[in-house]
């Protein structure tokens, strides 16, 4: 067993139902096989345990592992496309980099950067968009094994309107995409999710493919986007003879529990109600509904319908894989809406980017450092005089020192991440 000593900082309640932040300070956190079996005072742990090896984190902040419920694979290397809305900027930055990956060695390269990037930025569960293509999607479940991150990904499935080169059959999309669960759902820390792109490059015959592949892989999630840009919106309600984006998922029994869509900037009343009483979550990606002038996102009516709601880096169009920056754009997000917005706290934040992924991507052990739950956690330590490390000695008390570790923090700031109580290197 470890006993690891610091701050620890968690929100294992949720903030908008009445929750708090959860603060020990000068703690102990003992952990046994990547579990945490005791928290407490370090001293009444140590009491009790005195003879296990300690690890001192008190010159840094301890908080869970950040889960990021919308990232794209592929796209690491089209980050900062500025100046264009989505459905322009698909076609000039991200598809041309989706058709890289079938090049195994292209994507194999472009895999490593992208574990190595999620882990250097504290999170170490992902919720991720693969690729076209099956052989790149094994690179990347491949990568995330070696570095030990929790990743559920899949096949990204379109049958029209795209490249050609990105289209697949619902037969083949079916063959592949079951292939690919067969290797890697449930192995380690992988697991698998449909993945269609989004109903604009799906016809109905892929979409009624992917719910047999939910009925085919026990435990599966489902990954799309939704209501992300008002020309995306409009096209797909003309393909789909007017009804809105989320019965395009709906009729085909897409939406429920396992369910996570990105965006949602532009809801009806019917769709959100139907997405809360579905239990289905709504990624929030507030920079790159910023980058690509998407709107501004309601989170307010989210909250009134009892939708969930979790945050995603969404890179490429996202500006970088930190849930701090993620969570500093949403409170931005909501600060401009005035009285339509939903004012947010650290707590918020820090529950966003945690434990609301966690129960997003339905890892119920995951997302706060309670005693049963794995050590998935990050040191934040930054470096001695910069302005965070200045902005934290000065703040009147933990929430304020946290509201500040998301306005200043950057990966740079993370000095150590743990997954499942391993340390990564």
């Amino acid at each position: 067993m470890t006993l690891y000593r610091g701050t620890f900082i968690d929100t294992p309640e949720n903030p908008f139902d009445g929750g708090g932040l959860r603060v020990d300070s000068d703690a102990g956190l003992l952990v046994e096989d990547g579990m945490i079996v005791a928290r407490g005072p370090f001293v009444e742990i140590r009491q009790a345990h005195p003879a296990e090896q300690v690890v001192d984190l008190r010159d840094g902040v301890v908080l869970p592992g950040f889960v990021d419920t919308h990232v794209h694979f592929p796209q690491i290397r089209a980050v900062g496309g500025l100046g264009l809305p989505l459905l322009e900027w698909l076609d000039r930055y991200a598809l041309p980099e989706e058709a890289r990956m079938a090049d195994v060695d292209y994507a194999s390269g472009v895999a490593n950067e992208f574990v190595r990037g999620l882990a250097a930025a504290g999170t170490t569960s992902a919720l991720v968009f693969g690729a076209h293509y099956a052989d790149a999607v094994d690179t990347l479940f491949d990568a995330a094994s070696k570095v030990g991150l929790r990743v559920t990904s899949g096949l990204v499935l379109s049958d029209r309107l795209l490249r050609p080169e990105l289209l697949t059959t619902p037969v083949r999309a079916y063959a592949e995409s079951l292939a690919l669960a067969n290797r890697w759902h449930g192995v380690g820390r992988n697991r698998y999710a449909v993945t269609p792109r989004f109903s604009l490059s799906c016809t109905d015959e892929l979409l009624a493919t992917c719910h047999d592949l939910m009925e085919a892989i026990p435990g599966a999630l489902f990954t799309s986007h939704v209501n992300e840009n008002e020309a995306e919106i409009a096209s797909v309600a003309d393909l789909f003879g007017g009804c809105d984006y989320v019965t395009t998922y709906d009729r085909h029994g897409l939406v429920d529990r396992r369910t996570v869509l990105a965006h949602n900037v532009h809801p009806t009343d019917v769709e959100l109600k139907m997405l809360a009483v579905s239990g289905a979550t709504v990624a929030h990606c507030p920079t790159s509904n910023a980058a690509l002038g998407s709107g501004l996102f309601p989170l307010t009516r989210h909250l009134q319908y009892g939708v969930r709601v979790a945050l995603g880096s969404d890179v490429g169009a996202g500006t970088g894989f930190s849930l701090l920056k993620e969570g500093l754009q949403a409170y931005f997000c909501q600060q401009l809406q005035g009285d339509q917005g939903r004012p947010l706290s650290a707590a918020h934040l820090l529950y966003l980017a945690t434990t609301a992924g966690a129960e997003a991507l339905d890892l119920p052990q995951v997302g706060h450092l309670s005693v049963g739950h794995h050590f998935d956690a990050q040191l934040l330590r930054p470096a001695e005089g910069s302005p965070l490390a200045v902005a934290i000695t000065n703040a009147e008390d933990t929430e304020e020192a946290l509201a500040r570790i998301f306005t200043l923090g950057t990966p740079a700031d993370v000095q150590a991440v743990w997954i499942n109580g391993d340390l990564l290197h």
